[in-house]
């Protein structure tokens, strides 16, 4: 009975529209990534199998990017979903944890062998994928509006930690905008929080509000907005390393590398995670930490703005101190070097700082030059 029903794994499915890639697609299960000719929706690309957990010392665990399998029309969304969703249920390693989500499912019997078991289970099949561009990684910040003319506001959140600070009692204020806001709050893929559907008429309370009990702070910095760790320490059991606590100071020492060598509207994509369980998605980041023992962290470079390349192992099993000390004149070279808007994390790449990764199953464990 459980098999008909449970996934050998957790299996996350996320919906996005280009060019905003705000929820990671390369990290989840299925996604759909929606396409649209005219201003209308006409289907989605439909990504497979990606997911970014490993286990220290482990080589049969990696994180992997989605496959891309092909295009399908919108009254399809909901039978190839099914058809992917089962087709892991039946397929998924049910003896050996480790091996159970489904991007080990896809190495295990091939893209294109799961690929054609979903169109048959759909009884059709996958289009040739339409083109689309991620130009932008995260959330939109501020006011913009929706196609029904109301209004959303999303607040940067650090760490998605909602308390009452010291001069900056966001707690509070967020159940002082709750007091008059009819619409939503909405908690984002990235730690932060949307004040959502606000007519018009109440923008300028809500902004007031907002603007009164730190919400909204103009004098946040890009490398903070691009920032995220997971709980870590104390919350979470698997904690090696702390994150969530010990990110905030971290990007303070960033940003003033950044300042130091003229870059201080420019931003790295990082994610600190207090193990290698991926929660804050370290490993499709310019600059993932990876928890490994107290104070100690695995440091990898190379992915991308985008969302779209898992970075590769630099240093292994250093301090905070040693990960300053690699990063400043990298920094410094960056801003010397780089191309026109040219990421940090391309930057490592082109200068062969390390190699990129191209296949997870087969060159996440190389050597990084």
């Amino acid at each position: 009975i459980l098999s008909s029903t449970y996934l050998p794994r957790k299996f996350k499915t996320t919906v996005v529209i280009p060019p905003v890639n705000d929820v990671d697609v390369h990290a989840n299960d299925l996604s759909f990534v929606a396409i649209a000719e005219k201003g209308e929706l006409i289907g989605f690309n439909v990504l497979v199998g990606g997911g970014l957990a490993m286990t220290h010392g482990d080589k049969t665990t990696y994180p992997r990017k989605a496959d891309d399998f092909g295009f399908i029309p919108v009254e399809k969304v909901l039978t190839f979903a099914e058809a992917v969703v089962t087709t892991q249920r039946d397929w998924g390693n049910r003896h050996n944890r480790k091996n159970a989500k489904t991007k080990y499912t896809l190495e295990r019997v091939g893209v294109e062998n799961f690929k054609k078991e979903v169109e048959l289970r759909a009884g059709s099949a996958f289009l040739t994928s339409k083109p689309y561009k991620f130009t932008q990684r995260g959330d939109q910040f501020g006011w913009y509006k929706g196609i029904d003319d109301n209004w959303h506001l999303t607040l940067f959140i650090e760490n998605g930690r909602l308390l009452d600070y010291p001069n900056k009692p966001l707690k509070t204020g967020v159940a002082e905008i709750a007091k008059i806001h009819q619409g939503d709050l909405r908690i984002t893929a990235n730690q932060n929080l949307i004040i959502a559907n606000v007519p018009a008429e109440q923008k300028e309370a809500i902004e007031k509000i907002a603007r009164e009990y730190g919400l909204l702070d103009d004098t946040v910095t890009l490398q903070r907005k691009y920032s995220m760790a997971c709980v870590s320490y104390p919350t979470c059991p698997l904690a090696m390393a702390e994150a969530e606590r010990f990110l905030p100071s971290f990007v303070t020492k960033i940003e003033q590398m950044l300042s130091q060598h003229h870059l201080s509207d420019d931003y790295i994509i990082l994610r600190v995670t207090g193990c290698p369980n991926g929660c804050a998605r370290a490993m499709l980041a310019e600059v993932g930490m990876v928890g490994k023992a107290p104070g100690r962290y695995n440091l990898y470079l190379g992915g991308n703005r985008e969302g779209t390349r898992i970075p590769r192992l630099y240093k292994e099993n250093v301090n905070v101190e040693e990960i300053l000390l690699v990063l400043e004149p990298l920094i410094k070279d960056w801003s010397v070097h780089r191309h026109q808007d040219e990421g940090f994390g391309d930057f490592v790449i082109r200068h062969e700082i390390v190699k990129p990764v191209l296949n997870s199953a087969i060159d996440f464990y190389q050597v990084a030059n």
